[in-house]
């Protein structure tokens, strides 16, 4: 199950509604081991496209030093899809390369960005997709 706040729920929703109609993306860091998101990163679509999302090589690498020199690590990664529902593709598949992170997708198909959303989080392990309950609290 992912646990996360209401304010870290709101400022995912809200990137990926202002990036629409391209793909959104970021990361929310947790301390290390903990489990628990605390830290929103907002990172920028380096594909700026609809279908597409990737992390621009260099913001990926400052956020990696940045997380080991924190003790922190990905505890959430999340995109947006803007055409298709709020399950991971084939590519989203192939490129979760952590175990441990909770895979959100807000799906904002069909809404230009400002009506009704899909908000789900998935671990993906080995290719394997499992979806999780999402559960949001005022404060840890």
């Amino acid at each position: 199950m992912l646990t996360l706040t209401q304010a870290l729920f709101d400022q995912i929703v809200a990137h990926a509604r202002a990036d629409h109609p391209d793909e959104a993306c970021g990361v929310v860091a947790g301390p290390e081991g903990t489990d628990r998101p605390e830290r929103f990163i907002p990172m920028v679509n380096a594909a700026r496209s609809p279908t597409f999302y990737e992390f621009d090589s260099m913001d990926l690498l400052r956020l990696t030093k940045e997380l080991w020199a924190n003790d922190e690590e990905q505890v959430i990664i999340y995109h947006s899809h803007t055409a298709t529902e709020a399950y991971p593709s084939r590519t989203d598949i192939s490129y979760a390369n952590e175990p441990g992170a909770h895979y959100v997708l807000v799906s904002t198909a069909d809404t230009d960005g400002l009506g009704p959303f899909q908000f789900r989080s998935f671990r993906i392990v080995n290719g394997e997709v499992t979806e999780e309950e999402v559960r949001i609290v005022e404060a840890y």
